[in-house]
């Protein structure tokens, strides 16, 4: 195995932190996304509650006024019935702001199912050694952003966790000027290697 200067070793510790920084970021986001999802979703179905016993309370005095009205408002000289214009103006309002609300609440389930698929995203990872035995410690567990994975027969040791393939070649390209001339960049699924990509 190649031999490390302190300085560049300090600098990969360096990249490996705040790459997972910025993953412990959001994992926060999503963490708060989801209390704000779960919270809309209460506060839906309390709305809706409401809003159907306020629907049905309405349409049973509006059933029970128009008989009234009907009886009493039938003008004679051109056969017409008078209904009242304000309180089919209140029905479009309430009809307008539901689909508001619901246009909201589409777009947090949007946002609820894009987390879903980046928990289930491809990473990149740039993988230094592999080993016949899993018995190896290369690392304390301080250090982060390192993956250890059985990839039959072996199991392989991989530094870094990256969304995008350049970001994983650019650390590789560190990587071998430091000595590790046999890294290479693979994609990662669920914890499993998926396949070895093409270092250009």
């Amino acid at each position: 195995m190649p031999f490390i200067e302190e300085s560049d070793l300090l600098e990969l510790h360096k990249d490996i932190d705040k790459a997972q920084i910025i993953n412990e970021r959001l994992l926060d986001q999503i963490k708060y996304k989801n209390r704000e999802i779960k919270k809309s979703r209460t506060q839906r179905n309390v709305f809706a509650s409401f809003t159907i016993l306020f629907l049905l309370a309405g349409l049973g005095v509006a059933t029970y006024f128009a008989g009234v009205t009907r009886s009493s408002s039938f003008n004679k000289s051109n056969n017409m019935v008078v209904t009242s214009i304000d309180s089919l103006e209140a029905v479009r309002t309430r009809l307008n702001n539901l689909q508001k609300q619901n246009e909201e609440l589409s777009l947090v389930k949007e946002f609820y199912l894009a987390k879903n698929f980046l928990e289930k995203e491809k990473i990149y990872s740039v993988q230094v050694k592999s080993f016949v035995d899993n018995n190896v410690t290369l690392a304390s567990e301080a250090l982060t952003n390192t993956l250890f994975v059985k990839t039959n027969p072996f199991y392989s040791y991989s530094l870094g966790n990256f969304e995008t393939l350049e970001e994983a070649r650019l650390f590789r390209e560190q990587l071998l000027k430091i000595g590790f001339d046999d890294a290479f960049v693979a994609s990662y699924q669920n914890g499993k290697r998926i396949q070895i990509e093409d270092p250009n």
